[in-house]
């Protein structure tokens, strides 16, 4: 008896679609879906990009420079005082994005006096010590009483920044808020180099 040779063939057998392979594909475009509907979330509520406009927040943030911003953040938790914050100035749209530091938070009484910060009646020790004296006390020269829901925000840079000392941005409610920075890229110098933060 003559054993017959394996030949290759271009004929192969047809595949039957089973309830396995149907149950496999479909568990791989949930899975799909679910991905990137997870990654939509995250980039919505974390990857907000704003450039940094102007020299209120040097050194802790320079012009151009793109920051992150956390969209999330204020939805669950309120800013606290030293959160760098974006926000709309009274909720205008068309105004470009302000990124500043809260200094005082609902409940609080906010004044400057002789170019000092003082809340709660207290001179703001780490802010005497850190930052400049205040050529301008703006509204804020007389006491500042925070209701619910109410910031006051200043620039790092304080006698070049347009803040809650100023009667056109005033104090910021939760409402005109955009999110909490959360991180920094570098930004390019004017020398056209790159400097990483």
């Amino acid at each position: 008896m003559r054993r017959k040779k394996n030949t290759l063939t271009f004929h192969q057998k047809k595949q039957i679609i089973t309830p396995k392979l149907i149950k496999e594909i479909l568990s791989w475009v949930f899975l799909s879906i679910i991905t990137i509907f997870v990654a939509f979330l995250c980039v919505f509520f974390f990857g907000m990009q704003i450039k940094v406009i102007g020299d209120s927040m040097e050194p802790s943030e320079v012009s151009g420079q793109t920051v992150l911003v956390n969209r999330l953040a204020y939805k669950i938790f309120s800013p606290k005082q030293g959160d760098v914050i974006v926000f709309l100035p009274n909720g205008n749209a068309n105004s470009h994005y302000y990124i500043k530091r809260v200094v005082a938070t609902p409940g609080d009484r906010v004044q400057i006096n002789d170019g000092c910060l003082y809340i709660n009646g207290y001179l703001a020790t780490e802010d005497d010590e850190k930052y400049d004296k205040m050529e301008d006390a703006g509204i804020a020269a007389n006491e500042i009483k925070l209701g619910s829901g109410e910031y006051f925000v200043l620039g790092d840079n304080r006698n070049s920044s347009e803040d809650s000392r100023s009667a056109n941005i005033g104090i910021v409610k939760t409402n005109m808020l955009i999110g909490k920075v959360w991180f920094k890229f570098g930004y390019e110098d004017v020398s056209g180099g790159f400097v990483i933060n």
